[in-house]
């Protein structure tokens, strides 16, 4: 199976050409992966651009591809993006993980009121950094084209406020209406899921005055960990990703 390694000042390749990887990505490349000579991998930039072909050379210092085909793939029209909830446990990185291979195209970090974890002062940077690496790792393992951005920390109000111009979708175990009924209308995609003690009261008060909508996964009750990846995986069919 082809591998997928990341260049993000990759802009253009012919066929017949060759393109280099070089430091931590090279590095990665051949002593943990254990990229060898003839193997086919494809470098992404990250932005729909993925060059694919055989290795020509492959050191620490550097990894050669001689390019066989070179792909442009659009990026998706209706984008998904998850807003997961901060949550202890590392619960969240696991949400962000399985959404990144799933194909989720931008994620957001909720400081939702019941979240025990927080992301404050020194953490909000490493915070975000983390989720950045996981998501980085996660496009590379499961061959994606678009690496999927990682937003700014926000606040339920400012997540609140995306329901003006985006489709805010609150994932709620009470909520009457099932997100297999959902009928894609254009808009982008928010996908909101709480932490482990669930959106307060008060949190779904403030995204219903805004205009978001309410859906439940069936009868059950998903932990933060598997909602937003349960969920995405009905959204992806539902737009006919899948």
């Amino acid at each position: 199976m082809s591998s997928l390694f990341l260049r993000d000042d990759l802009e253009s390749a012919d066929v017949g050409s060759r393109v280099s990887l070089l430091g931590a990505e090279a590095k990665h490349a051949v002593t943990v992966n254990r990229t060898r000579l003839g193997e086919a991998v494809s470098i992404g930039n990250g932005r729909g651009l993925v060059v694919s072909g055989s290795v020509v050379s492959a050191s620490p210092a550097e990894l050669v591809l001689q390019v066989a085909e070179v792909r442009h793939i659009q990026k998706a029209e209706i984008g998904i993006h998850l807003a997961q909830a901060l949550a202890k446990g590392g619960r969240d990185e696991m949400a962000v993980q399985a959404a990144t291979e799933l194909g989720v195209d931008g994620v957001i970090p909720w400081a939702a009121a019941r979240s025990v974890s927080r992301w404050e002062g020194a953490k909000l940077d490493r915070g975000r950094e983390r989720w950045t690496s996981i998501v980085r790792e996660a496009t590379k393992q499961s061959i994606r084209a678009w690496l999927p951005e990682v937003h700014a920390l926000e606040s339920t109000a400012q997540l609140a406020g995306r329901a003006s111009a985006q489709r805010v979708v609150v994932l709620e175990p009470t909520a009457s209406t099932s997100l297999s009924a959902i009928v894609p209308d254009g808009r982008q995609i928010v996908l909101v899921v709480g932490p482990e003690g669930g959106i307060s009261p008060s949190e779904l008060e403030a995204f219903a005055a805004s205009g978001a909508e309410a859906m439940c996964l069936g009868s059950g009750v998903l932990r933060t960990s598997t909602a937003g990846p349960a969920a995405l995986a009905v959204l992806n069919a539902a737009l006919g990703r899948w």
